[in-house]
């Protein structure tokens, strides 16, 4: 079966009644080096992945100044910048990183607001579209984090606010605080612990960003339900995996990473995936 390698078919989400993006957006995690730590080893080919992206039309990119640290919105800048009027940059804030694979939480609001600058430096932007709150700091209150974003709103840094990594109750204490956009937490077709924070976004209109969004785990060997729709659909199981989240909440934006273009395309040819009613009803049974 052939898909078209067009990002317009997933759809489009209206980000804070403002921001229009496309459903299938672009996570620059995956575009720095081992252990999401360093330089990628080709700098050019990482550039030519995030240029892609867009050409692909791809309107939400997602990264963190965690992430390299500092790597990954470097490259975006390089690739991207001026940036397009319909390009939308989602950035983090609130994790350290001492080392390969060691993120430690840092929600102090003197950091959020220093990590904030940085990132505005990084981008070349005056004022970020997304900034979220990357986790929950267990040694700082919740609502001092969330009131730091408040404060960086309210200065004209920021456009709208996330957060990520949350309960349906840290939801609630943000939106208290600030208006909630967006709420990024790890969802996919095998781990839907996170299934009441996605229908709270959904009753309340919120984007829903669920990271780790192609891993399928078991799901995905030989003779599984997963494995046997792909086959159908002559697709790979994580291109079903990312249409599966799109047909599964219209707030559902996935943001599928890769350093590799053709795993990108390969990525958003899911957009134009159609699953039929009984494909949705066998893996809806895999939850």
């Amino acid at each position: 079966m052939s898909t078209s390698t067009d990002d317009a078919l997933g759809g489009t989400f209206l980000l804070g009644g403002d921001l229009p993006v496309r459903r299938l957006g672009f996570g620059a995690m995956r575009i720095t080096g081992r252990g999401i730590w360093g330089a990628p080893a080709d700098r050019e080919a990482a550039k030519a992945v995030l240029r892609r992206a867009v050409e692909l039309g791809i309107t939400l990119i997602d990264t963190a100044d965690s992430y390299g640290p500092n790597v990954s919105e470097e490259l975006i800048a390089e690739a991207q910048h001026p940036y397009p009027d319909d390009l939308v940059i989602a950035t983090k804030g609130g994790l350290l990183r001492t080392g390969p694979g060691q993120w430690p939480p840092d929600g102090r609001p003197e950091h959020l607001k220093e990590a904030c600058e940085g990132s505005l430096r990084r981008l070349r932007v005056d004022r970020i579209d997304l900034y979220q709150l990357h986790r929950p700091d267990p040694a700082v209150p919740y609502e001092d984090s969330v009131g730091a974003l408040a404060e960086l709103q309210a200065a004209g840094k920021i456009r709208h606010v996330g957060v990520s990594n949350v309960t349906v109750d840290q939801l609630a204490t943000a939106r208290s605080i600030v208006p909630v956009v967006s709420v990024q937490n790890r969802y996919n077709l095998a781990d839907r612990a996170s299934e009441d924070v996605l229908q709270a976004c959904e009753r309340d209109g919120i984007a829903f960003l669920p990271w780790f969004p192609l891993a399928t785990g078991d799901l995905a060997k030989p003779g599984s339900v997963l494995d046997d729709v792909a086959r159908r659909l002559e697709v790979p199981p994580g291109q079903v995996a990312l249409a599966w989240l799109l047909h599964h909440s219209p707030v559902d934006l996935p943001i599928p990473g890769t350093s590799s273009v053709a795993h990108l395309e390969e990525n958003v040819a899911a957009a134009g995936l159609e699953l039929g009613p009984e494909e949705v009803a066998a893996l809806d049974r895999l939850g």
